[in-house]
């Protein structure tokens, strides 16, 4: 007698050359991650030879129930590391039948953006470090914290190795290996200074593969959060009191900080970010109000700061960058739970695009 395991683990590629895609997009709320399966006749390594598809917007908040069809355009393959073989994960954006992309389509624009000739010479490079905090099911609170209570005050638990300092590495370490194996370009993982708390970092990545990767390296850790019962949160601040937030730390280049002379390329970018930091910060994700207070190694919301190694500015330059005099920054304003498409492709606009 087959075991569940056993059916869910069928090697497809013994009997059929069918395979299995799977479509993501991202729902009404910009965070909230959906997919679903359909059968391809063979395998498939091109986007643009995949199907369009469609489904019930009004059941997702993103269309209304006498005209709900939205239509899927496949934008980015990964390999599927739940059912592997010739299977895939399809990122989509969301359009209306007419072809106009849905108000909370944000990757039409980001690709406008990153396709624009100034920025494609610019080559930018991103890297993105996604912090997440993983709950209890039942009473939605932090993994391994008493319940109803607290544990000991933050310091052990940052990178802390021990049953007493790190909770959920089970879950971190299958999601590390499950991106490596779709082909996203994660490029590590560590225990955060709040306990329950972790990140991942996506990058180097080019243009808006650097969201691409992480929107689909999000919906690995929630099918993987989902198998181990535990929630996924990106709320910015989950806990209040003096506890950290969680953020989505920006690091951004183009090919002229990346060259000699640098350093001064990195300064005016920095500086238009000021310029420009209301717009920014109302972009940069829902709640950061919360994060953003000056303390826990955060700048304070209403001033943009910047510096050589602070952690406690709006923008940080490492000493590497500034000993060699070119390199890269990295915004540490956005919320984990900032959409990609939005911040990869702002900072790139504002960086090289925009005029003071």
């Amino acid at each position: 007698m087959s075991l569940l395991s056993d059916l869910v683990n069928l090697n497809l590629s013994d009997t059929t050359e069918k395979v299995v895609a799977e479509y993501i997009w991202i729902g009404g709320t910009g965070m909230d991650l959906r997919s679903k399966a359909r059968t391809l006749p063979a395998p498939v390594n091109d986007p643009a030879k995949l199907p369009k598809w469609n489904y019930d917007g009004s059941s997702t908040g993103q269309a209304l129930g006498e005209d709900s069809e939205v239509i899927l355009y496949p934008q980015a393959i990964f390999k599927d590391p739940f059912r592997r073989g010739s299977n895939i994960l399809v990122m989509c954006d969301a359009y209306t039948p007419a072809g106009e992309p849905i108000p909370t389509n944000n990757r039409c624009n980001a690709a406008k953006i990153f396709s624009h000739p100034q920025v494609l010479a610019e080559e930018p490079w991103y890297g993105i470090e996604q912090e997440y905090t993983l709950l209890k099911k039942d009473l939605k609170w932090p993994i391994g914290w008493p319940t109803g209570g607290y544990p000991g005050p933050q310091g052990p638990y940052y990178c802390g190795v021990g049953a007493d300092k790190a909770f959920g590495r089970d879950i971190v370490d299958s999601h590390y290996k499950a991106c490596l194996y779709a082909g996203i370009n994660i490029s590590g993982i560590n225990g955060e200074v709040m306990p329950g708390q972790w990140e991942f970092q996506v990058g180097p990545a080019v243009g808006i593969s650097a969201a691409d990767e992480l929107w689909v390296a999000r919906y690995i850790l929630e099918r993987i959060t989902e198998i181990a019962g535990v929630v996924l949160t990106f709320d910015p601040k989950p806990i209040q009191g003096d506890w950290n937030g969680a953020g989505a730390h920006t690091n951004y280049s183009t090919k002229s900080m990346r060259t000699d002379g640098g350093f001064e390329v990195i300064k005016k970018a920095i500086d238009n970010l000021k310029l420009r930091h209301k717009e920014h910060i109302a972009a940069y994700g829902e709640g950061n109000d919360r994060r953003l207070t000056g303390r826990h190694e955060t700048a304070d919301i209403n001033t943009f700061s910047w510096g050589v190694a602070n952690r406690g500015a709006s923008v940080r330059v490492g000493r590497d960058t500034e000993k060699e005099g070119k390199g890269y920054f990295e915004d540490r304003r956005p919320a984990s739970n900032m959409d990609p498409y939005v911040v990869t492709s702002m900072i790139a606009e504002t960086t090289i695009l925009w005029k003071p």
